[in-house]
């Protein structure tokens, strides 16, 4: 039955769900991606649309923005209408030198600041990572898109504006490749519900020079690549 957060009906969603964070590149990917998509719920304009991708049944959806967002969304796609797997699709700021705008880096893992990390069990900080079969269908079909791929753990930061400047450096000594709000949320919500997530990012900005930032224009532009890396894990 429709959730408080999403008003579709049972089996108006498939089990497989793209979910950018943007509600307009939800729709956008809707409409150039899928086949017959169908809008299925627009509660608090968030919509999701369900159709065909490549003949697969597949539910694209926004997350909105943050981890209280996200896990509100994967949980009750995971717990109530039966999903099997999400892919997360968006951006993230770059952190080491090797890592440069445009770039496609896909989470391994993802560190986070935010308490959802240790709610499970008091005293333990829980490992939110991806899941494997999606994670190693998602790495062949972008290596072979002639983009740069960089596959390893990310850093879900529960602030966009943070206080701590001393940060970033600890983070890049650690081998963290990139900075966004969302993936730790997935990640522990598959775990939860005994599902499997992914994430894969495009760098739209770089922490250490903004210079080459892209603008949101271009970051439509570029996305193509995570995306289709994406539908081939959730396909693995």
């Amino acid at each position: 039955m429709p959730t408080p957060h999403i008003a579709a009906e049972p089996g108006q969603i498939a089990e497989l769900v793209i979910m950018p964070g943007d509600p307009v590149r939800a729709r956008r990917i809707a409409q150039q991606r899928m086949a017959d998509a169908q809008l299925v719920s627009e509660v608090r304009g968030i919509g999701a649309w369900t159709g065909t991708v490549d003949g697969v049944p597949m539910t694209v959806m926004a997350s909105g923005m943050g981890v209280p967002s996200m896990s509100i969304y994967a949980t009750e796609l995971y717990r109530e209408y039966g999903v099997r797997r999400i892919a997360r699709v968006g951006t993230c700021g770059g952190i080491p030198d090797h890592v440069s705008v445009a770039d496609v880096i896909i989470a391994v893992s993802a560190h986070t600041d935010s308490g959802i990390a240790t709610s499970a069990l008091p005293g333990v900080t829980l490992s939110l990572a991806a899941s494997f079969d999606m994670l190693a269908g998602a790495v062949a079909q972008a290596r072979g898109a002639g983009r740069r791929v960089h596959v390893g753990p990310v850093f879900t930061s529960d602030q966009f504006y943070h206080p701590r400047t001393d940060l970033i450096p600890v983070l890049e000594g650690l081998g963290t490749l990139g900075v966004e709000m969302e993936a730790a949320a997935l990640y522990f919500a598959a775990a939860r519900e005994g599902r499997d997530a992914l994430a894969c990012l495009t760098v739209s900005d770089h922490l250490r020079d903004h210079s080459a930032d892209l603008t949101s224009q271009e970051r439509e532009q570029l996305y193509e690549v995570a995306l289709e890396a994406a539908i081939a894990g959730l396909c693995a």
